[in-house]
């Protein structure tokens, strides 16, 4: 499957953006999706994930109560809802896809997008 993450920009401190991570080439719904995020000189980190049908969602501790993971299984797209937009927000972030996990390590997900950056000023 190849992914295509989309919706980054630039925002001020409290905005909102919406991060869309488009599908294609594989049965959507097979895979187990998630966002993470880099931002320089930092490890790469779980963001968000999202079960095959939707029903299982995880946050990290960071983005609680601001940020919302959904999936559109009829249009192979997932999003990211991210509200409250704080400077420590900014990063890269990418969508990926796991056959098998529903995990929080990015080493379980078999395929990524490219990155969309986010940059969020105070």
């Amino acid at each position: 499957v190849q992914l295509q993450a989309s919706g980054g920009g630039l925002v001020q401190v409290g905005g909102s953006l919406r991060l869309s991570c488009a599908a294609s080439g594989g049965t959507f719904n097979y895979y187990n999706l998630a966002w993470f995020r880099q931002s320089p000189g930092k490890e790469r980190e779980l963001v968000a994930l999202i079960s095959r049908r939707g029903d299982t969602t995880y946050y990290t501790d960071s983005v609680k109560g601001r940020f919302t993971i959904s999936r559109d299984n009829a249009k192979n797209t997932m999003y990211l809802q991210m509200n409250s937009l704080k400077p420590e927000d900014t990063a890269d972030y990418y969508c990926a896809a796991s056959s098998v996990y529903l995990g929080n390590m990015d080493y379980e997900y078999e395929y990524w997008g490219q990155g969309t950056l986010v940059t969020v000023s105070s």
